[in-house]
């Protein structure tokens, strides 16, 4: 909880636009200070609470060693610490910090961690967020996806990775999501390598540049009207195909896209398809979900979802044994 208010502030102070962003030379006279050094608090804080989980996990480490040491020698060993119990992931990091301290350092650990907690986890939320949001909206959509699941695995086991492939409807959900709601809306920052002109300006070299994919995603042009939620035009095409290529690309293009999308894909898929399987799902009142956006890096929604949501009687047994 508290490393997610952290970086739920990251985002929403990364997200807030500043005159500085348009008039770069009012940073040399204090524009962007008190920005800056919020942003460096919220840095410190972070790095704070990486420092306190190292060090709570190495105490957890040394208790577990001195029992094990102990136990050693009641059973007539030898007195060292066999480890046998179950690590967690920051404590194997810790011992192999011990046998290879060059490589394994405090900020190297700290920083895989960071990774761990910080990339994908937001992101994927609000992913699955909308995704509810608009089905909510879209009750039609909502049950169409829960009748392809059905049809594809029962109601003996719960969806598995190697089931998603057989989903095509479920993968257009998630697709039409970003593509209306994508997690980046301005993706990543990118420099221009040499001088050029785009659209009538000239941008020099070394100009920051970002691609507004929200607007080229929601765009009349390139969409059969872009802001009804329909999944069906991703049916059949294929997304990394020439023909989407410059106009759906929520985890960016070319060699500097997003790494993490497959990843993300999946484990997208896999919430999704769990929720829609094995609940029946509906809006808290008559009106439509409130689907207002607020200030933020990662395009959150304004008010969270608040649904109603009960076990589908094929699935009561199951979900009761999970």
């Amino acid at each position: 909880r508290r490393f997610r208010g952290v970086i739920e502030e990251v985002m929403r102070v990364e997200g807030t636009s500043t005159i500085v962003d348009v008039l770069p030379w009012l940073r040399f006279v204090g524009f962007k200070r008190r920005l800056e050094a919020k942003l460096k608090g919220l840095a410190e804080e972070k790095e704070k609470f990486l420092d306190d989980l190292m060090e709570k996990h190495r105490r957890r480490m040394e208790k577990q060693e001195e029992g094990e040491k102990e136990r050693e020698k009641e059973e007539g060993g030898s007195g060292i610490s066999s480890n046998r119990w179950k690590k967690t992931l920051m404590e194997v990091l810790l011992c192999l910090r011990k046998s290879e301290p060059e490589f394994y350092t405090d900020e190297m650990i700290k920083g895989l961690f960071q990774v761990l907690l910080l990339a994908g986890t937001d992101t994927t939320a609000g992913t699955i967020e909308w995704a509810m949001s608009l089905m909510l909206n879209n009750p039609t959509v909502l049950k169409k996806a829960q009748h392809e699941i059905d049809s594809q695995l029962g109601h003996d086991r719960l969806i598995e990775e190697s089931d998603l492939h057989n989903l095509p409807y479920l993968h257009c959900i998630i697709n039409e999501t970003l593509r209306l709601y994508p997690v980046a809306p301005l993706l990543i920052p990118h420099e221009s390598s040499d001088d050029c002109i785009v659209g009538g300006y000239t941008i020099p070299r070394g100009t920051m540049l970002l691609v507004n994919v929200w607007a080229i995603q929601n765009d009349p042009k390139y969409w059969d009207e872009p802001k009804e939620f329909r999944p069906e035009r991703f049916e059949g095409v294929e997304e990394d195909c020439e023909q989407m290529r410059f106009k759906f690309m929520p985890f960016g293009t070319g060699r500097r896209a997003c790494p993490g999308k497959g990843m993300a894909k999946l484990m997208v898929g896999l919430a999704l398809g769990s929720l829609l399987q094995c609940f029946e799902w509906e809006r808290r009142c008559p009106e439509l979900v409130d689907m207002a956006i607020k200030t933020g890096l990662s395009m959150p929604k304004a008010q969270p979802l608040q649904a109603k949501c009960r076990p589908r009687n094929a699935m009561v047994k199951l979900v009761s044994q999970t």
